[in-house]
């Protein structure tokens, strides 16, 4: 039995697993993070690097700085291995039967979110200065430069996405200490 209720998913037969409501929508958390690192090093990937015709060596669109190119990608590629590690264990999170294994979870969550967060201001701060000082004589023809606001624009989206995770987890948080305490304060009695 699957039912859709107000766009969010609820699952009901065992098949399916032990998704929730819950799970589903901190599953749906994620995905903006994956798409827009997915966005900025495929961008600088794809159009970051131009060929000179006077030169036979390529550069870096960033003020030809080869930094800012490999910064973008390096941040890119790991924020989405990071993602789809997250995924993972909001697959898993269920399972995890013991609540002090679920608080180490959420706090992992909680640290991680918040450092891409961080590690994306910085992209977007570094991006932005060595876009701001590029040389138009560098690229006349403007090739790129689409590519390159396109990477410096989706770390901007990046930093809330993050920002977000980090502040859903803090909820997620609260949510297992007040499970913790109403465990210890009204403990399930022993059925015969």
């Amino acid at each position: 039995m699957l039912t859709l209720e107000f766009g969010i998913l609820e699952f009901g037969p065992s098949w399916v697993g032990n998704w929730t409501q819950r799970s589903w929508v901190s599953w749906r958390s994620r995905p903006g993070c994956e798409l827009f690192s997915i966005v900025v090093f495929g961008s600088i990937v794809n159009e970051g690097y131009l060929n000179s015709a006077s030169e036979g060596e390529e550069f870096c669109i960033y003020n030809r700085n080869p930094n800012a190119c490999s910064y973008g990608v390096a941040v890119g590629v790991l924020a989405f291995l990071t993602c789809l590690l997250y995924l993972a264990l909001d697959v898993y999170f269920p399972q995890i039967s013991s609540v002090k294994d679920r608080k180490k979870a959420v706090l992992s969550d909680i640290g991680v979110s918040a450092f891409w967060a961080f590690l994306w201001f910085v992209g977007f701060c570094y991006l932005a200065n060595q876009w701001q000082v590029s040389k138009p004589k560098d690229n006349p023809l403007n090739e790129g430069t689409d590519a390159a606001r396109a990477a410096i624009a989706f770390s901007f989206f990046s930093i809330f996405t993050w920002s977000l995770t980090a502040a859903l987890a803090v909820r997620r948080f609260k949510d297992l200490s007040f499970q913790e305490e109403y465990s210890t304060l009204f403990p399930a009695s022993a059925q015969p």
